[in-house]
Order: structure tokens, then C-alpha cells, then sequence
């Protein structure tokens, strides 16, 4: 099996490449986009640039198994290395202009998640981590927040816009937490969220339904900053196709207090 610093560095050349593409890209005319499932949008651009990652991929890799968002969604995940990738984290904000969106690359050995590679497009940075060897933006190495008390936490969400009917639990959770946080945010790309819990910006975060490459790096990357990711039902294995999509994040007292808070409401 390949040393986890090479995983790390290939995943991280993939979605370098696809990030230089999509800041060059042109938005697509609002006529040609096309809806997987309500509120869900793709475009060429997802597709070419989740291209460009199984190319960088396969030609250094070419045992991986990729498991794309759009090119591959229904691949199984098995394999001794699997690729799990969401080319463009943020599509509504991409087609949108609206400056938030990222490159996703999570990698899975032997059933581990073992490297992981968040690229913030708009503001050219680079979220790095390995199982075992931390996580980082660039060479400043990640930590969890070390806030504690709910009444002065950060905390991040997303709505459940492809699951409407979960929105009368997804709305009393919200209530909950925000009578109880010092304030919510969603600007409307998880695996940037996830990237702000791994830096501390966020103090804890949960939503109710992502997929998992919308989760794979992200997780990696809070686990290696210290912190805890788990579905809502409190299993670790947030990959999982037996999972129901929710995940919570945080350090170990403020993940406490979201899954008991979202537990009850």
C-alpha cells in the first residue's frame, strides 16, 4: 500500500487542477443547467472537472477506484484504494457567483480513510490532512476550537434542500440551537464548513443529509485537528451507505452538547 504522504500529495495535485480549471471556467447560462433532483444542479463544469481529478489520479494510481459525484455516484466503494470526490462542493454558489466553493478529494485505504484534500477555489487555499499526521492549511497546522460553552459558539449547518421532507425536524433542531449558540452560519458548501470546524472558525457544525464525498475530507481533516465527527445517531463510520447522510462536528464538549441538543428537538 502507498505511503499516506503520497496519497495526500496525489489527492492534493488532483484538486489543485481541478481548482485552476474552475476559476478559469465560464459560468454557465442558466438554460443549461440541469437538475439531478430538485434544488440539485450540475453542468458541464462539474463534469469536466471531476474529469481532470480521475485523470491526475488514475495516471499515477491507475489500481484506484474512483467514486465521483457526478461521474460515477452509484460505484461501489471498494477496492484497496479508493478515491471518494466531489469536483465542484457548491454548485448553486458556483453557478451563482456567490464566492464559495471548493475542490473535495477524500482517499480510502484497505476501508480507512487515510488522506484528505479540501481546495477553497476563491480564495486559492489548499486544507490538507492524514490519518495520523494532522491536518493543515498549507504548513500551518489545524486546530479545533477550544470554545466549550454553547452560549459562545460558532455553530455551522445546511439546510436539507434535497430531502423536504425532513425540513419540520431540520427546523426544530435549528430553533434549538439557536436559542442556545451565540449564532448559526450556512454559507452553502459542507466541505468548507468542515474545513472552518478543522480551523476553529466554526465551533461545531451538523447537517441532516450530505453524501459522502461531500463529507470524506472534511471529516479526515477535524478528526486530524483534534475534533469529532459522527452521524447524528452517534456512529463514527460517517462514509457508511447504511448511514442516513447526517453528520455533527465539533470538539469533544460541543459535540456532546449538538447531538444531545438535536437528539431532543
Amino acid at each position: 500500500m502507498r505511503e499516506y504522504n503520497d496519497l495526500v500529495k496525489l489527492a492534493e495535485r488532483a484538486a489543485v487542477r481541478a481548482a485552476d480549471y474552475l476559476r478559469t471556467a465560464v459560468r454557465p447560462a442558466v438554460h443549461t443547467w440541469t437538475e439531478k433532483s430538485q434544488h440539485d444542479f450540475v453542468t458541464e463544469v462539474d463534469r469536466a472537472a471531476e474529469g481532470i481529478i480521475a485523470e491526475v489520479i488514475l495516471r499515477d494510481a491507475p489500481e484506484s477506484v474512483i467514486v465521483g459525484e457526478e461521474l460515477s455516484p452509484q460505484r461501489v466503494a471498494q477496492g484497496e484504494l479508493v478515491w471518494i470526490v466531489d469536483p465542484l462542493d457548491g454548485t448553486t454558489n458556483f453557478l451563482h457567483g456567490y464566492p464559495q466553493y471548493a475542490v473535495s478529494v477524500g482517499c480510502v485505504a484497505d476501508g480507512k480513510l487515510v488522506a484528505g484534500v479540501v481546495h477553497d477555489v476563491c480564495r486559492k487555499r489548499t486544507y490538507t490532512a492524514t490519518r495520523g499526521g494532522g491536518a493543515f492549511e498549507e504548513d500551518t497546522r489545524l486546530s479545533i476550537s477550544a470554545v466549550t460553552d454553547p452560549p459562545r459558539a460558532l455553530i455551522g449547518t445546511g439546510f436539507p434542500f434535497k430531502a423536504l421532507n425532513q425540513l419540520h425536524v431540520y427546523l426544530a433542531q435549528f430553533a434549538a440551537v439557536t436559542g442556545a449558540a451565540s449564532g448559526i452560519r450556512r454559507a452553502g458548501a459542507a466541505a468548507l464548513d468542515l474545513v472552518d470546524v478543522a480551523a476553529g472558525r466554526l465551533d461545531g457544525f451538523w447537517e441532516l443529509q450530505l453524501a459522502p464525498w461531500d463529507i470524506a475530507a472534511g471529516a479526515l481533516l477535524i478528526r486530524e485537528a483534534g475534533g469529532i465527527v459522527t452521524r447524528a445517531d452517534g456512529a463514527a463510520d460517517v462514509l457508511s451507505s447504511a448511514g442516513d447522510g447526517s453528520i455533527v462536528a465539533g470538539n469533544a464538549a460541543l459535540h456532546k452538547w449538538l447531538i444531545d441538543l438535536i437528539r431532543k428537538s
